[in-house]
C-alpha cells in the first residue's frame, strides 16, 4: 500500500494494490516522509473508501478517538438497521460529537427539541445512540447528557434515507406529535405508546408524511370507494377524527388527504383504539 499524503501523525490517504483511493487510520501513520510504501499492514487500525475531500478537515480537526466512536455507532447501525444508510453518516456523527464534547465541557447544555417522540417513535435508532454514547462517554471520560443521544438518533434516523435532512426528520416527528394528539383529543383516550399497534400506526404517519412532503399522496382512484364508505359509516367517531386530521394537515402544512389515506387512518386509529379499551 503506498501513503501518499498525510492528514495527521495518524491518518493519511493511500492508495491500496489495485490503486483504489482510501483513508487510513493507524498509529503514526502518517508521520513519515510522504510518499512511502506501508509494508506491514497489521499497524493499520481502520480505512475508508470513497472519502469526499471536503471532510479531509474534518479528520484533522476530530480527535481520533472521537471519530472512531462515531464510526463504531454508524457501524452499528449499519449492522441493526434494515436499510441502506447515507455514506457520509459517520462524518455527520464526528462532527456532532466533537462539538458536544466542547459544549459538555463548557457546561453548555442544548435542548433538542421533541426529544420525548423521537424516543418512541424511533426505539432502534435510539438504542444505537444511547449505545453508542455511553461507550463513547466511558472511554473518553465525558459527561454527555442524555439530549446528545436523541440528537444522534436523529443523524442516524436522517441517514436511513439517502436524500433525507435534518429538517425533514424533525418536521416528520413533529407532524406524528401534533396528530397523535388530535387521536387522544377526538377519541377521548390516552395511545399507549409503547404497544405495538400504536408502533405500527406511527409507522404508517411516518410514510404518509413522506408521502405528503413529496406531492404523492395514495390515490387508488374508485377502486376503494365502497370500502372507504362502509368504514366511514361503521366508525363515524375515528371517521370524524380523521376529518379533523384532514383539516389540521391541510390548514397547516397545504396537505389534503386522499379517500384512500383516511381509509388507512380509519383503520389505524380504530386498531389502536380497539386496543386501549382492551388494555
Amino acid at each position: 500500500m503506498e501513503v501518499y499524503k498525510k492528514i495527521n501523525n495518524n491518518v493519511a490517504l493511500a492508495r491500496d494494490a489495485k490503486g483504489r483511493e482510501l483513508v487510513v487510520f493507524g498509529k503514526g501513520i502518517g508521520f513519515a516522509s510522504m510518499p512511502y510504501e506501508l509494508t506491514d499492514l497489521s499497524c493499520i487500525q481502520r480505512t475508508f473508501y470513497d472519502v469526499n475531500e471536503k471532510y479531509f478537515a474534518l479528520l484533522r480537526d476530530v480527535p481520533e478517538a472521537v471519530f472512531l466512536a462515531a464510526d463504531d455507532i454508524a457501524d452499528t447501525a449499519r449492522e441493526e438497521l434494515d436499510c441502506t444508510l447515507n455514506a457520509n453518516l459517520t462524518y455527520a456523527l464526528a462532527d456532532h460529537l466533537n462539538f458536544a464534547i466542547q459544549r459538555s465541557r463548557e457546561g453548555l447544555n442544548v435542548q433538542v427539541p421533541l426529544a420525548y417522540d423521537i424516543q418512541h417513535l424511533y426505539p432502534q435508532e435510539y438504542a444505537i445512540a444511547k449505545q453508542g454514547v455511553h461507550a463513547l462517554c466511558r472511554s473518553l471520560a465525558v459527561d454527555l447528557p442524555d439530549t446528545e443521544i436523541v440528537s444522534i438518533a436523529m443523524h442516524i434516523i436522517t441517514a436511513e434515507n439517502e436524500v433525507g435532512d435534518m429538517h425533514s426528520t424533525i418536521l416528520t416527528a413533529k407532524v406524528i406529535s401534533e396528530l397523535s394528539a388530535i387521536v387522544e383529543h377526538g377519541m377521548e383516550i390516552q395511545l399507549n405508546k409503547e404497544s405495538f399497534s400504536y408502533s405500527r400506526f406511527c409507522m404508517h404517519l411516518r410514510y404518509l408524511v413522506q408521502r405528503m412532503m413529496h406531492g404523492s399522496p395514495l390515490d387508488a382512484g374508485n377502486a376503494m370507494d365502497s370500502m372507504f364508505v362502509t368504514m366511514r359509516n361503521e366508525y363515524p367517531q375515528v371517521y370524524a377524527c380523521v376529518q379533523q386530521i384532514d383539516t389540521f394537515l391541510h390548514g397547516t402544512y397545504g396537505w389534503q388527504c386522499s379517500k384512500e389515506e383516511q381509509l388507512y387512518l380509519i383503520m389505524h386509529i380504530h386498531r389502536v383504539c380497539v386496543e386501549r379499551a382492551e388494555d
